[in-house]
């Protein structure tokens, strides 16, 4: 493959930052696998921070929408949580619970899943330009056996590739409207979306949008 040579010539640069890239991959992961994505705390803890949290209630909402007090972990829901039966906790601006990294993606760990994605899809496609690139085509037997693990190697890459593109590209859509992927997809169940005149409620124009999730 292209790197294996660049790591013959002793031109080292390229296969470095690509195992940095992986690296962080992997660090990321872990890091929002494990991180607390928003949990509801407890109604002490909710009174300390309420006046820093009005500041940013969005005044379209009807003022109608009352607080609910969650059914399992009995906890007063601010608006836009949501109860995971996975985690049995109630999360902040919940957006969906992710089999990949085994947590919820919430308030306080979505931005960091949205930089894993992006650094994710880029090994990714190093990954399978570097496979490609190890690929020397020939039709016999020998080099089907010689060469079956790197294809099926790019071919996973492949698969993987396009995954976290959809993946990445919906999220992007989702934080440019303001929504989330629960609000996107549960509209009609939503009791301060129901209520709302407007369709989307939260969605303050794309840059604003952007704005206030990544900064």
């Amino acid at each position: 493959s292209d790197l294996k040579k660049q790591e013959e010539r002793g031109e080292l640069l390229q296969p470095l930052i690509f195992a940095a890239l992986v690296l962080c991959s992997v660090l990321l992961y872990f890091k929002v696998s494990l991180m607390d994505p928003g949990f509801v705390k407890s109604e002490e803890e909710v009174e300390a921070g309420r006046s820093e949290e009005q500041s940013l209630v969005i005044p379209q909402v009807p003022s109608n929408v009352k607080m609910r007090r969650c059914g399992y972990c009995m906890v007063k829901q601010p608006m836009r949580a949501k109860h995971c039966q996975l985690c049995r906790r109630c999360v902040r601006r919940y957006d969906h619970h992710c089999p990949w990294i085994g947590n919820c993606v919430g308030e306080r760990n979505h931005p960091l899943f949205i930089v894993y994605l992006s650094v994710q899809l880029v090994v990714l496609l190093w990954g399978g330009h570097v496979a490609w690139s190890g690929l020397c085509f020939e039709q016999s037997w020998s080099w089907l056996q010689h060469n079956i693990l790197l294809l099926a190697s790019f071919l996973l890459i492949v698969i993987f590739t396009i995954v976290v593109l959809l993946l990445l590209i919906s999220h992007l859509y989702l934080i440019s409207c303001n929504t989330t992927t629960w609000e996107f997809m549960s509209h009609h169940r939503i009791s301060y979306l129901q209520h709302s005149e407007l369709e989307n409620p939260f969605d303050q124009g794309v840059i604003l949008n952007l704005w206030r999730f990544f900064c």
